[in-house]
């Protein structure tokens, strides 16, 4: 070594000249050993900083019903190691706990619970009542409410809702009671089997607060929905300001709003970059939100880059750039409690089905790549928690 640095060449040259041997490979080997002594801290230790949890959604598919053994062990180490709190994917909706009017079926949320409980990370409930007849089981669309249907909807309403906290009110401790309730074309509150037996929307949504809050009286109650600060949900927002100025006048116990923030790159704008969002409009929505007592959950994070270009590197750090401005904006929020990505890792996330890239490439929307390597996503994440505003 001391030969070839004496002819002349820098201890950068000769090293890039031995990156294959195995000076080079020992350096790396111990760079990576002191990674695993030293790791950086998780996203959810630094969400604790101030006062909040990060976490993810998780899949039952994520585990195997047979002890601890887990059926991805990847994912659910991954899981483990980002967050303090993890929420069901789909296993608490009623498509798959309610079979029929008569019985409930609990197997895939119960190995949620119980997986979260035996590793001591937090739950939370979604959801109660997806108010949209898309998301009912069918069942419930042509159920026969009978001679008196406003009564024999709320006791059906009520006695799903009771079972459902009764059974899992010892370990989770805020739930989205109510999910999407607002029809996009009519702007008011969707029209399903049960607002028709019980006379309209708002009784619906009434009594499932009611329950929720005689039930679990310490429980944070949550409205969730999808907005976010895009131009296109501006409308959805006024839609969503109405209905919790509705809760507020007729007394319905509602906590918070869940902000679901699915946040969409669908065209480039050309003054940032990335893609088009309102954060005057979007800061007067939460600050009306949070001026009537309201406080802040981000329910379900992600990315869709749908005009983004393909190249990965390039794609990767626009999402970046748009993640880290959304969560300064969010996390400047005192008002902002506990902060949840809709999935992980890119090849897991819903939005590979429900909205897929034109050119067929898989949407880089998670934390975290198919090797299980982080991005510059989880770069963006975790600089904003850093510099977050401390939760009140």
């Amino acid at each position: 070594m001391r030969d070839i640095l004496s002819a002349g060449l820098s201890r950068r040259h000769v090293m890039a000249g031995l990156g294959g041997t195995a000076l080079a490979g020992t350096m790396g080997s111990m760079a990576r050993a002191k990674d695993l002594l030293n790791p950086p801290p998780s996203l959810t230790q630094l969400a604790q900083s101030t006062g909040r949890k990060f976490g993810s959604c998780i899949a039952s598919s994520h585990l195997r019903h047979s002890g601890a053994i887990v059926q991805n062990p990847r994912y659910a180490d991954l899981v483990l190691n980002e967050c303090g709190i993890v929420v069901p994917e789909n296993e608490m909706k009623w498509q798959a706990i309610r079979p029929d009017a008569q019985s409930f079926n609990f197997t895939e949320m119960d190995a949620i619970a119980q997986w979260a409980k035996a590793n001591s990370i937090a739950l939370r409930g979604h959801t109660l009542l997806w108010h949209r007849p898309k998301w009912f089981p069918e069942w419930l669309n042509n159920y026969d409410f009978g001679a008196q249907p406003a009564s024999e909807a709320a006791r059906l309403l009520t006695h799903h809702i009771e079972t459902v906290m009764k059974r899992y009110g010892g370990q989770i401790h805020s739930w989205d009671v109510v999910n999407e309730a607002i029809d996009h074309d009519g702007h008011g509150i969707l029209a399903t089997s049960l607002s028709g037996a019980m006379g309209s929307g708002e009784d619906v949504l009434d009594l499932a607060f009611h329950t929720a809050r005689q039930t679990a009286p310490e429980a944070q109650l949550v409205y969730n929905d999808y907005m976010s600060w895009e131009p296109q949900h501006e409308a959805h927002c006024n839609d969503v300001l109405r209905l919790l100025e509705g809760f507020r006048k007729r007394g319905t116990p509602v906590d918070a709003l869940g902000i679901q923030s699915h946040i969409e790159i669908f065209e480039i704008d050309p003054a940032t970059g990335t893609g088009p969002y309102r954060e005057k409009g979007w800061r007067r929505f939460l600050d009306e939100v949070t001026g009537m007592g309201y406080k802040l959950i981000v329910t379900e994070f992600d990315v869709k880059d749908k005009a983004l270009p393909s190249d990965i590197a390039l794609r990767d750090q626009k999402v970046a750039d748009f993640t880290r401005r959304y969560c300064d904006l969010m996390l400047s929020y005192p008002e902002l409690g506990d902060f949840l990505a809709w999935g992980l890792v890119d090849k897991y996330s819903w939005l590979q089905g429900f909205a897929p890239r034109d050119d067929g490439l898989e949407v880089r929307c998670c934390p975290y790549d198919d090797d299980y390597q982080p991005k510059s996503m989880r770069e963006a994440l975790a600089l904003a928690f850093e510099q977050a505003v401390p939760m009140a």
